[in-house]
Formats: C-alpha cells, sequence, structure tokens
C-alpha cells in the first residue's frame, strides 16, 4: 500500500504536484501515480451527487432531502445534529464520496441574505455547537466534510468580488467564533475558502485569515478548498495556504503552477505542502476498497421527519388554538400544501426520495382550496373565492405560506421579507371570515407577519425535507409535542433590522457598521420590540425554572437550576444560559447566549441540571486575544432571549483584573469602582484613601471620577508619588 508523507510527494513529478493543488472534472482530486482520485459533492441537506460528471446541475441521484439547516438549528439538538451527520455520512459511504461539502455556518446577519436557509443562526455559539455536532456526525461514518464559507460570506449579491469589511473584534466575536469551535472539536477534514474580500483582501488567498489564524492560532491540520471558482491568482493562494482549487481549469491550472515554479515564483516546499495535504485527504477519504452496503431510505426518511418534529417552531398559540380539534371540520388553504417548498435551491438542492405533501396526509376531516398561485404575486379571484368559501363553513383554517423558491436561493440576495402580496391579502381574508386561523409557514429565512397580532397560531417549519407534510401534521395535531426555539430574531419590519441602511447598498464594499450589535444583541441592546424573539418557541405543555445557584471553580462557573414539566404532557424544553456582562471597561452587548441544554421531561418530572461556564463564556476579544475581565456578571436562565426566568448576580474571580495595565490615564473612578481589595489596600498604603473618598464623595464624584491620575496634583500629591503608586499597581496578580 501506497504510504503517503513527503518524501512520496517529492517523488512526484512537478506535472503530478501541480495536477494535485486544482480539481477535475468538477468533483475530483487529481489521480497520480500511486493514489486513486477522490470524490466530493454538496449536500449540506442530502446528496447532490450528479449523475455523471457531465450533467446538468439539477440532475442528481435519489437521496433523502433533510431539513434545511435553518430548520435544524432550531432544535437546539446536539444529538439529533450528529444523528444527522451519521446519516448523510452513511449515504456518502454508499454512493463512494470522500467528502460531504457542508455544512454552511455563516452567520445570519440580515434577513435579505439569500442563503440564509443553509446556514444555522445569527449566534455563534448556536452555529459552533450545531456544526460541531453535525462534523463529528458524518466523519463517524469515515466520510468528511468541508465546512464553508470561511469567512463572512453573509451576502451573495457580488459575492465573488465584494469586501466585507469587519473590526477585529466583531470578526472573532461574531464572524469566525463558530469556525474556531468546530476547528478545535471536530477536526474537520477541511474548509472551504469563501469567494468575497475580508477588508480588501482576496479570502483565497488572504494568509492573516488562511494561515496565521487557521493553522497558526487555532492549530487546524486539515485541507483547505476553494469554493467553486473562488480562486483569482493560484499562486497567491497556495503562498496564502490554500490546498485545493476547485473545480481546477484544466490543463490551465496545471501549467501556471509549473511555470511559476519554474520561474521562482512558488517555492517547491509550498507547492509540496498543499500536495501532501491534498494526498492526505484523498488517501483518508478516498474510494473504499470495499464497497459499503445499500443503506435504508426509508429508514433515513423516518429520521428526516423526527428531525422536523425536533425542530419545528410553534411561534404562537393563543387561547390554545393548537393542538387542531380532531372532531372539529378543517380547511386546508394555500398551494404549499400541495407543492410545498421543503428544500434550498443551489448547493442544497436533492433528488428527494419520497415527498410526502401537507395535502396528501391530511386528515380525514379537511377539505382543501389551493388558494393563490405560486407563480403569481397577484390574487386569483377565482381561487380566493373558493377558499374564502372553504373557510367559512369550517371550524378551523390552516393556511400554508410562505416564500417560493423564486424568491430566496444561493446566488441573490433578497429584496424583501414580505410574503408575497397575494399570501398576504389571502391571510386577512380568512380571517375576516374565520377567527380561528393557522399559519404554516414554509421560508428559508425571517419573514414580516403584518397579520400577526390577528392570527391566534402560527407555526414556523422552514424548509422542512421531505417529510414535510408527516412532520408538519405531527405537530399541528399534537402527536408531537412541538419544542424548536428560532435560532434567529423575527424583526416586526425589515427596517428594524442593524443592517437595513448598508446591506447590499455598495457593490464593492459590505461594511460591518453595527459591530457586534447584531441579531438578539442589537435588538436588546435597542429595547426594540420584535416580532420573535431569538430563543423563542412554544410547548403544548408548561415548564417552571427554580433554584438557581452558581459556583465560581478553579477553571470554570458550575450555573444549576432545576427545570420542571408543570403541564400535563411530556415535552422538551430548551434551557437557555444568557450572560450579562458588567466587568469589562469597554462596549458590551446586554448578554449574549453562552450554554444551553435541551431536556425532556415527563409531566410533572423535575430534573436538577448544571452546566458549566469555561472562562471564553466570559470573554470579549480585545484586538489582541480573548480577555475575561473579573468583576461583575449576571447569569440569566430562560427559555428564549427575552423569557428569562431566573437571574443572579455574582463576582468572577479566575479571570484578569479589567482595568488592564494601569496608567497616568487610567481615572480615579476606575480605581474606586473596582472591588479588588488589594487595589485598596495599595491606595491605603500610600496614605490616599482620604483623597479617593473625598473624590468619591456623592457631591464630587461625578466631577473627579473622571479625573485621571496623573491630575492627582491637582490634590496635593506629589507627582513621585502618583508615579509610584502606578508602578505598585502595576505588580499586583
Amino acid at each position: 500500500m501506497t504510504k503517503v508523507d513527503l518524501n512520496f510527494v517529492e517523488g512526484l513529478t512537478l506535472e503530478e504536484r501541480a495536477d494535485l493543488v486544482s480539481g477535475t472534472d468538477f468533483w475530483f482530486t487529481a489521480k497520480v501515480t500511486g493514489m486513486d482520485p477522490m470524490l466530493m459533492t454538496d449536500g449540506p441537506s442530502g446528496l447532490r451527487k450528479q449523475v455523471n460528471v457531465h450533467s446538468a446541475m439539477d440532475q442528481s441521484i435519489e437521496a433523502v432531502c433533510f431539513p434545511c439547516s435553518a430548520l435544524t438549528a432550531s432544535s437546539f439538538d446536539d444529538a439529533m445534529l450528529e444523528k444527522l451527520g451519521e446519516n448523510l455520512g452513511t449515504a456518502a459511504r454508499a454512493e463512494k464520496i470522500g467528502v460531504l461539502l457542508g455544512p454552511g455556518v455563516n452567520i445570519k446577519r440580515s434577513p435579505l441574505a439569500g442563503r440564509n436557509f443553509e446556514y444555522f443562526s445569527e449566534d455563534p455559539l448556536l452555529a459552533g455547537r450545531m456544526g460541531t455536532a453535525y462534523v463529528k456526525g458524518v466523519q463517524s461514518t469515515g466520510v468528511g466534510v468541508s465546512v464553508k464559507h470561511f469567512a463572512t460570506n453573509n451576502r451573495e449579491d457580488q459575492r465573488f468580488t465584494n469586501s466585507s469589511d469587519v473590526d477585529e473584534r466583531t470578526l472573532r466575536e461574531i464572524y469566525l467564533a463558530q469556525f474556531e469551535r468546530i476547528v478545535k472539536l471536530a477536526h474537520p477534514a477541511t474548509l472551504m475558502c469563501s469567494y468575497n474580500k475580508l477588508n480588501g483582501v482576496q479570502v483565497s488567498q488572504n494568509q492573516r485569515l488562511l494561515t496565521h489564524i487557521l493553522r497558526d492560532e487555532w492549530g487546524y491540520q486539515g485541507l483547505v478548498m476553494s469554493d467553486w471558482g473562488a480562486v483569482v491568482d493560484h499562486v497567491a493562494a497556495i503562498k496564502a495556504g490554500l490546498d485545493l482549487e476547485m473545480p481546477g481549469k484544466g490543463d490551465a491550472s496545471k501549467e501556471e503552477i509549473v511555470q511559476a515554479v519554474k520561474e521562482g515564483r512558488l517555492q517547491e516546499s509550498t507547492l509540496n505542502r498543499s500536495a501532501l495535504r491534498v494526498l492526505k485527504m484523498a488517501e483518508r477519504y478516498g474510494y473504499p476498497t470495499v464497497a459499503a452496503p445499500e443503506y435504508d431510505m426509508e429508514a433515513q426518511h423516518e429520521f428526516a421527519r423526527q428531525l422536523a418534529d425536533d425542530s419545528i417552531v410553534l411561534l404562537k398559540n393563543e387561547n390554545k388554538e393548537l393542538p387542531l380539534n380532531k372532531d372539529a371540520k378543517l380547511a386546508v388553504i394555500g398551494e404549499l400544501a400541495e407543492k410545498p417548498r421543503f428544500e434550498g435551491g443551489g448547493s442544497s438542492h436533492v433528488n428527494a426520495h419520497r415527498v410526502v405533501t401537507p395535502k396528501e396526509v391530511m386528515p380525514q376531516n379537511a377539505s382543501y382550496a389551493q388558494g393563490y398561485r405560486l407563480d403569481s404575486d397577484q390574487p386569483d379571484d377565482q381561487l380566493t373565492k373558493e377558499a374564502l368559501e372553504l373557510a367559512k363553513n369550517s371550524d378551523q383554517v390552516v393556511v400554508f405560506a410562505g416564500f417560493p423558491e423564486a424568491m430566496e436561493s444561493e446566488g441573490f440576495d433578497k429584496k424583501s421579507i414580505s410574503l408575497p402580496a397575494n399570501q398576504n391579502q389571502l391571510i386577512d381574508q380568512l380571517l375576516a371570515v374565520n377567527a380561528h386561523v393557522t399559519v404554516v409557514l414554509q421560508n428559508g429565512s425571517a419573514v414580516e407577519m403584518p397579520w400577526e397580532p390577528k392570527v391566534p397560531a402560527i407555526v414556523e417549519t422552514y424548509l422542512a425535507g421531505e417529510a414535510v407534510g408527516e412532520a408538519t401534521w405531527d405537530i399541528l395535531s399534537g402527536q408531537v409535542n412541538s419544542s424548536g426555539k428560532l435560532s434567529e430574531t423575527f424583526p416586526v419590519q425589515l427596517t428594524d433590522n442593524p443592517t437595513y441602511p448598508t446591506f447590499g447598498k455598495d457593490r464593492r464594499h459590505e461594511v460591518y457598521r453595527e459591530g457586534i450589535f447584531m441579531g438578539y444583541r442589537y435588538y436588546d441592546a435597542k429595547k426594540l420590540a420584535v416580532r420573535f424573539p431569538f430563543g423563542h418557541g412554544l410547548s403544548y405543555t408548561d415548564f417552571e425554572y427554580r433554584n438557581l445557584a452558581i459556583k465560581e471553580n478553579s477553571d470554570d462557573v458550575e450555573v444549576s437550576f432545576d427545570l420542571a414539566n408543570t403541564g400535563k404532557q411530556a415535552g422538551k424544553e430548551v434551557a437557555q444560559i444568557y450572560v450579562a456582562n458588567h466587568a469589562s471597561q469597554t462596549v458590551m452587548p446586554v448578554d449574549e447566549l453562552r450554554d444551553f441544554v435541551k431536556v425532556e421531561l415527563q409531566p410533572g418530572e423535575t430534573k436538577h441540571l448544571t452546566l458549566k461556564l469555561s472562562r471564553r463564556a466570559f470573554a470579549w476579544y480585545n484586538s489582541e486575544t480573548w480577555e475575561a475581565d473579573n468583576g461583575k456578571y449576571e447569569i440569566l436562565v430562560g427559555s428564549s432571549s427575552r423569557d428569562i426566568r431566573l437571574r443572579q448576580e455574582f463576582e468572577l474571580t479566575i479571570g484578569t483584573n479589567p482595568l488592564g495595565k494601569i496608567t497616568g490615564e487610567t481615572y480615579v473612578g476606575e480605581l474606586m469602582e473596582n472591588d479588588d481589595a488589594q487595589i485598596k489596600q495599595v491606595i491605603a498604603e500610600f496614605q490616599l484613601t482620604d483623597v479617593f473618598e473625598k473624590f468619591m464623595s456623592p457631591e464630587l464624584a461625578p466631577v473627579f471620577a473622571n479625573i485621571p491620575l496623573r491630575s492627582l496634583t491637582m490634590a496635593d500629591v506629589d507627582a513621585k508619588t502618583v508615579h509610584e503608586l502606578i508602578q505598585k499597581l502595576n505588580e499586583l496578580e
């Protein structure tokens, strides 16, 4: 058996090594002496292996279509995401696929971003947790993944050329944190670099991102490949840390590398490094010597249904409109019930094994009316009339609404998050003739709901996969108790979103002016009303939170509490832990999600839960490193970002002094507000306690809190004493 090492690489011809760093036949690595090519394919929500390399993009093998990432993230369920990965890996192995191109873990910065259905969340912790579980699941089957799109690919329009202009703190805390978690905990086979520029530098040739951060800081050992067509300068890309250009430009790709080596513009050692990484990937994840057994698509279909069941979000349920009354006369309205939007477009498109529509599995007591046309946003008078007539003569109405595929896809951004006009108008008309209306949504991301105040029940299914019909009725009927939670905020209107003034406005630059204040961080800081908050999702039972306790250990902080099911049926609750930082001397969000756990409870059952928060849970990025500051924090535990049930303050002592290095420009107020006993002891040693306390008396505090230490000379403290005081304070641990 061929041993792949540097000696093997150096034994290849220059042409073979140049071949290795570019893909061939769109989906394969190159074949060289002693190593077969490796196949990769799209598949964040199901395999999109093309029938043959020359077939059209929409001609792929039959495969189970699982729910999109926008929905699976709403499960807040690491175990289910790992099982999803296992199912995808099993299918990929049976099809001799070496690397599955997914998951997509970019942050949902704007609800207009056309690819949001393929991404997990607006929150990096949730995106990172879901992505880590997914990667572990796939790779446990012997199939690799390519985590994408690294990095700041948060817009589709002009995605090949626009520059994401992001400050360092925002980049680290919001847009890289999920990649960092996945790299360190799941060790993905590959990362896929994005099309865009980052702060003016093409990502495919961004050495700081691909080498200094990814490899030198995070310790990544895998391969970096390009998104399809993302390479602008292949030689510069290899130097920067890109290993594999996809899909390659045929002989032109080989020749440009060979020529660069011969002319001294590319060192052979640099080429060998990338060629070795490609060979290592192909060695580990290439064609199996023994064909994998066929897998059970029906069993995978059933899992797709369970995953959707675990993820669908019950947004609203006034007066217990749901579950539906099984004896009621039911009207099912909307073309999306008959022709559901169950998957995303582009690389997420799957030739689904067996699509079950909501119409074909609707209850026997239900009648159907189309209501509107998906290929138009204008009302159809006849369809409207039929729908209203059915609604008038029914006890309850379920109307299916959502974005047609033409509205959101890979490759372009949306212009609006409003439903087509004919759907909004129909919902209003239905409410006028029947008060018992449930709206079921099929969409890739957040949607405006002007009719929400009048609708008693709303169910968010996103793009629920091929078992969309079964899973939707599981929730509507109450056969399954809903437990999904929103992984993104739904604003009242698009103009409320912090990116609204800037998103997509400049063809060349996407400036992240909102900084860290995006998603719920922005809405909470502004105290702005939202349609539905991050983490929100209702259940058919009730949960009670009790007995919060916080304990600081040498390396972490323990948060414990009791969670009880006080209702009459079994259910699952996602308990969310947020941290409010009151210690750091910098701008901080109101609070941030720092942990969560999904718990299943029987009626009357109580579980005692203990979660551990690491120092990183209390940290912010100070432009050079992560800094966890000692001082006052608040732990908030609840059912959503705006449904906090328990809260408690505590003092963190396992971090660092938030004052950092003390200088003449450190303010008196900063010292006096710090509860560090050592600081107060040093002030006393210099016999300055009376001076400081005088400054901080109620009458003088507002003024003297803003006096820097260097100006203590105004209070008859000589300059030498001030210098020695500063020196002594900086000697404290």
